[in-house]
């Protein structure tokens, strides 16, 4: 007779001194690299986010130099200009100046519309030109003050490129082509290329190169015409020549000529991100700026790339899904991957909006975006597809919380709650009996058929029936404002914003506060195995006792975002930051007894093998999964299902009963959810 035993292992948990806390800073590391200078042996970089850095040993090791600068998300610094001893720097928000390498930056706006968004600084000569969402701007006096020049310049919203040959200034804008200037920016003629947006110039003898949103331009006839001649389709954002060598920086990655564009020939060996933002010359080095990745040094004229990231930091991470060893992570402009435990980061989606939910099932990756609605990839990220059917404003969807339940995906959107039952191809509102806000459904959470979302201030609803009906559970929440719900076997934690954390034994029938030691502002819950760890506002809380109480993990004074948890560290993402992680085994080693759920589907090899004639097969179920378990001979027919029912989530194990069967080789195939295994098993009597 087979028998089947559904148990759980124990485990023992200790906690160690906090004070042994061991955090890592793990990334992602880069950021959206802008601009990159020289001034000596000094190479600045300027960044989207995180202001001006300097490196003085060629890129190996970078200091952030922001004294006098307005950091925040708000603010961009997006381009440098470097006269003697003078850095400028492009923002956003006007023009800075540093006369000491950073060490300290002063505003030199006198003269600029207030609060010009400076895309592009160039210097031709002493006269240093801005292009800005105004127009041109110029200043003879190192930006002690700056005047317009914008005359005969029409229907320009941004002038973000300069190009100087002789007396001509060609200037590339955003919407309304290329304009030339013979006498120093005083009048301007438009010179083509129309309803597009010009990002580089590069010149050689009489030939001028325009780098597009569509592609690499040509024009032997200082603009009256124009030729494409390549990267149709693509972004270009720096053209230069080195020596008779024209170099392209695209959104594709980085490629050479050496006959003035006719053929191109691809410089990308080593560059894990292949959006350039712009390329830079330094004697034999060549530096390119990621979109997201950093800086790359190639010191060979592009055959291969080293990154330069190790001080860099994405500081905002909203969101992360981790499956086995793949971990993503998103942000307010791109979606991460890495396998080796946030080792290494790569860029596998570039997006215009903060990426606020991300869920993975192993196959299918769901990423939930800020007015955009849902994308999704089935090849770890090559490629995405918006599966928005049915959500009532596609464009204006912010995607709070992703689950996925067996076949079913849910998302928590500011309209309620949606159900795809076909991988996001269409969505239907699931929403009789909820109540919430014009923030909708904060989060989700799963534990066995009952489904339970969170609202901004409506307290927390249950669904037996996949979101066909919901009611609320709110008895003894005195937060109805709720940002995260975990489950860790029959205990329902919610974290509220102001009241800390409450646990429910129940499915939610009545609630108690469990606080005691823990910042009260929740911003993400995680459970691994028997330990509860709390994200908020200003550090990182772990609970070995189901909340009843809490300790600080050592991320003091960090505002943290999202947690999660693998098999071996925890994560935190931080406002300011970026990701962290530490070793689980730095505060347990094993002590109560306690359900221990797995991560990730498993199906180990049967023990003992060979066998007569009985055999014990264990698998492990994250999440309850209508599981098969089926024994086939070595021409692949069915000759026994040993299970073919749902099974809770645990560790489970089946004894295997051969004694009608004969020696040889068999196989048994693991089938749960979405989820697939297959292992071989010998017979010897």
């Amino acid at each position: 007779m087979n028998k089947i035993f559904f148990h759980f292992l124990t485990c023992f948990i200790l906690v160690t001194s906090m004070a042994q806390a061991q955090w890592t800073r793990t990334g992602p590391y880069g950021d959206v690299v802008l601009d990159i200078a020289f001034s000596g042996s000094n190479i600045f970089a300027a960044t989207e986010d995180s202001g001006v850095w300097l490196s003085t040993n060629n890129g190996t090791s970078w200091t952030a130099v922001n004294n006098g600068l307005q950091l925040s998300s708000a603010h961009k610094y997006q381009s440098l200009a470097i006269k003697g001893t003078n850095i400028f720097l492009g923002t956003n928000s006007g023009v800075y100046l540093s006369t000491n390498n950073g060490t300290s930056w002063t505003e030199v706006n006198n003269g600029l519309k207030p609060g010009a968004n400076v895309y592009r600084l160039t210097f031709n000569g002493t006269n240093l030109f801005a292009g800005t969402d105004w127009g041109i701007y110029l200043s003879t006096n190192n930006g002690t003050s700056w005047t317009e020049v914008n005359n005969g310049l029409t229907w320009v919203y941004g002038v973000y490129s300069f190009a100087f040959d002789g007396t001509n200034i060609f200037a590339g804008t955003i919407g309304s082509g290329v304009w030339l200037s013979t006498n120093n920016g005083a009048n301007w003629t438009s010179v083509g290329l129309k309803n597009t947006i010009t990002h580089s110039f590069a010149i050689q003898g009489t030939n001028l190169y325009a780098g597009t949103i569509d592609g690499i331009f040509l024009s032997t006839d200082n603009g009256t015409s124009w030729t494409s001649i390549g990267f149709s389709g693509a972004m270009v954002n720096s053209l230069f020549f080195n020596g008779a060598n024209l170099i392209a920086g695209t959104s594709s990655g980085v490629y050479l000529s050496t006959n003035n564009g006719i053929n191109w020939t691809s410089l990308n060996n080593g560059l894990t991100n292949t959006w350039i933002t712009t390329l830079a010359f330094n004697g034999t080095n060549l530096f390119a700026g990621t979109d997201g990745s950093g800086v790359f040094l190639s010191t060979n004229n592009g055959t291969s790339w080293v990154t330069l990231n190790t001080s860099f930091t994405n500081t905002h991470i909203y969101s992360f899904a981790i499956y086995g060893t793949d971990i993503y992570a998103g942000s307010d402009k791109h979606i991460f991957h890495s396998t080796n435990n946030g080792i290494n980061w790569n860029v596998v989606a570039f997006v215009n909006f903060y990426v606020s939910s991300l869920a993975f099932d192993g196959i299918n990756l769901f990423a939930g975006l800020h007015a955009a609605g849902v994308y999704l990839s089935t090849n770890k990220g090559t490629s995405w597809t918006a599966v928005n059917n049915g959500f009532p404003q596609p464009d204006n969807t912010v995607v709070y919380s992703l689950v996925i339940k067996g076949t079913n995906i849910f998302a928590g959107i500011n309209s309620g709650v949606y159900l795809s039952m076909n991988n996001g191809s269409s969505w239907n509102a699931v929403n009789n009996g909820l109540s919430f806000d014009y923030q909708g459904i904060q989060c989700l959470a799963v534990n066995g058929s009952n489904l339970f979302a969170g609202t901004n201030n409506s307290g927390v609803f249950l669904s037996a029936d996949n979101g066909t009906g919901w009611s609320a559970v709110n008895n003894g929440l005195t937060n109805l404002t709720i940002t995260s719900l975990a489950v860790k076997g029959t205990n329902l934690f919610a974290g509220t914003y102001g009241n800390g954390v409450f646990l429910s034994t129940n499915n939610g029938t009545s609630w108690t506060a469990v606080n005691t030691g823990l910042n009260i502002f929740i911003t993400s819950l995680a459970v691994s195995n028997s330990n509860i760890f709390a994200g908020t506002y200003n550090n990182v809380f772990l609970s070995t006792n189901n909340g009843t109480s809490w300790t600080a993990l050592g991320l003091n004074g960090q505002g943290v975002g999202p947690v999660a948890v693998n098999s071996t560290y925890l994560f935190a993402a931080t406002y300011d930051t970026g990701v962290w992680k530490r070793l689980l085994s730095d505060f347990t080693t094993d002590i109560n007894n306690e359900n221990i759920f797995p991560i990730n589907y498993v199906l180990e090899q049967n023990y003992p093998n060979p066998f007569n004639p009985s055999t014990k097969i264990k698998f492990s179920l994250p999440e309850v999964s209508f599981t098969k378990l089926i024994i086939y001979d070595v021409l692949g027919r069915e000759v026994k299902t040993l299970i073919n029912q749902e099974i809770p989530a645990g560790n489970h194990e089946i004894e295997f009963n051969a004694s009608n069967f004969s020696s040889g080789v068999y196989f048994y195939r693991i089938t749960a959810n979405k989820f697939t295994d297959l292992k071989k098993m010998l017979i010897i009597k």
